[in-house]
């Protein structure tokens, strides 16, 4: 089992030059033989020699190219044995181009004793012997000689690292919401997946994931860096999720947010640049152009009215000026997100109005006439997935929104929609909104350049979210779990995210004036 693991494409391209080589100075070296011949003779003479050793060639060559082949592998042509690979190579291709014509010879002998067919002249094998030692050192000689090239002085030919395909992905907060979804898109398509977590909205979400062996998990939180470290080895590209989502959680603890969704994804991306990881994808959010009577694109100003914005906005601007010809940051500008997720969330407004709507036939709008872009948990994890496997050339440096121009609704719209669906809502309209947040987004790029196209509608995450809570797979959408403001309002678990800071060299920042925001400051001595 272990030598059909070592047959790669590079070893059969190898062995087939090899024995294109044996072949053709086992030709070439007849041939040679015959020339030597054929002066003096007439030319039926000739002719009757060619043919002859045509024949001998026809009967021979394959008992030479099967002894080659196994004397080759044997000498450590194809694995890259200790000694071929060192400074006595030219002594192991000699050993084994030797060995393989004497065991032919030998093997000739003792097949003629027994007239199965006619050998070749010994002064034929001779030659042959010369030319294929010289062959095969010539082309090894040459290979080397291209490597170095190749190299050293043209690099600009040489495919970049970019181009090959990602096989190992690590996804930074792969317990979440949009992780635990993004995890299971990615093993079906055959990658290999790690997760970096603190859990600290619990595991449950990944526990069918545990025995599937392409997935590991690595319990630790961005800010740590031994953790984050440990997570990256070895991995070609870094998803990253784990942040604080959402205004109300971020406002719980201005510095708790800036060390996370700030300081720790700066030093998440050093560490991927620093290990070699060049696609590096953000989990970035629409909230980033605040309020606004326009359609917004991704040239459109930043208008943050939150800290959750703000400190988005900085994270994206770190990540650019990362940005070199060896790290390459896709930035996903997420629409509001909804629908069922193995970690489930109740304080996104489509899943959180569809909940109330089934349990309590009640659902409360505030103001409603403000705009807000939606998208499924499964549709944008499928952008991640496409971030990933689109072209570098398409992706990098890049921002991109994620969702659907027919997903701009306002929110008295998506009161509608939850009646239409569940006829027996009573829908009240409260009037007064103190969400400042008011943005009617494009998403023309993502759908140009990656083909994204949403696969969900606002309608599908109301219906599988009345579901899910008809037959009890949601026991109870009010706890603590769904919801991440109120699992941080918790003492206890926003002691436990405090006790992991950074340092205590950051404070928070004052209200930006502008769209460049100096987020981090360093107390002076």
């Amino acid at each position: 089992m272990k030598i059909y693991k070592n047959v790669t494409l590079d070893v059969l391209m190898r062995v087939g030059a090899d024995m294109i080589i044996v072949n053709v100075t086992y030709i070439a070296g007849l041939l040679i033989r015959s020339l030597w011949r054929v002066p003096g003779a007439d030319n039926q003479a000739a002719e009757t020699l060619v043919l002859h050793l045509v024949q001998v060639y026809g009967e021979t060559f394959w008992l030479l190219t099967l002894l080659t082949v196994i004397v080759y592998s044997l000498s450590g042509f194809y694995s890259r044995g200790r000694y071929y690979d060192s400074r006595f190579k030219l002594l192991v291709i000699l050993q084994a181009v030797s060995l393989a014509y004497v065991f032919f010879g030998f093997a000739l002998y003792l097949i003629t004793a027994r007239e199965w067919l006619v050998p070749p002249p010994r002064a034929a094998l001779l030659i042959s012997w010369l030319l294929t030692l010289s062959a095969t050192i010539s082309a090894r000689w040459w290979a080397q000689l291209w490597r170095l090239v190749m190299e050293r002085e043209a690099p600009t030919l040489r495919k970049p690292k970019y181009d090959e395909r990602i096989k190992h992905v690590l996804v930074i907060g792969g317990a979440g919401y949009i992780g635990s979804v993004l995890c299971r898109k990615l093993l079906e398509r055959g990658y290999s997946v790690r997760v970096l977590d603190a859990f600290l909205y619990g595991r449950q979400s990944l526990g069918d994931l545990t025995r599937h062996p392409r997935f590991t998990v690595i319990e630790g939180d961005s800010r740590e860096v031994s953790a984050v470290f440990k997570a990256m080895s070895d991995m070609d590209a870094v998803v990253h999720l784990g942040e604080l989502v959402g205004d109300p959680a971020c406002a719980l603890d201005e510095k708790l947010t800036l060390e996370i969704n700030l300081a720790a994804t700066r030093m998440v991306a050093e560490a991927a640049k620093g290990c070699g990881v060049q696609r590096f994808v953000y989990a970035s959010s629409c909230s980033v152009y605040g309020a606004s009577a326009e359609i917004l694109d991704e040239r459109s100003a930043l208008n943050p009215v939150s800290l959750y914005a703000r400190a988005k906005i900085g994270a994206e601007q770190i990540l650019r000026g990362l940005n070199d010809s060896e790290f390459h940051p896709v930035i996903l500008r997420f629409a509001t997100v909804y629908g069922l997720s193995p970690r489930p969330r109740f304080d996104v407004v489509v899943n959180l109005l569809t909940a109330k709507a089934v349990c309590q036939g009640e659902i409360t709008i505030f103001g409603g006439d403000q705009w807000r872009p939606f998208v499924h948990v499964m549709d944008a994890a499928q952008a991640i997935v496409l971030s990933l496997e689109a072209p570098l050339v398409s992706v990098k440096a890049g921002s991109f929104n994620v969702g659907s121009d027919e997903q701009n609704y306002t929110i008295a719209q998506i009161g509608e929609l939850i009646h239409r669906v569940i006829p027996d809502t009573k829908v009240v309209n409260r009037g007064d909104d103190t969400d400042q947040r008011n943005y009617h987004v494009s998403f023309a790029r993502i759908r140009r350049e990656l083909g994204f196209k949403a696969q969900f509608t606002v309608e599908d995450g109301v219906k599988e979210i009345e579901a899910a809570v008809r037959k009890g797979e949601i026991k109870n959408y009010q706890d603590f779990a769904h919801n991440n403001y109120q699992t941080l309002s918790d003492a206890g678990n926003l002691l436990s995210a405090r006790s992991r800071h950074i340092s205590n060299l950051y404070e928070v920042p004052p209200a930006p004036e502008t769209e460049t925001l100096p987020f981090v400051r360093v107390r002076s001595a």
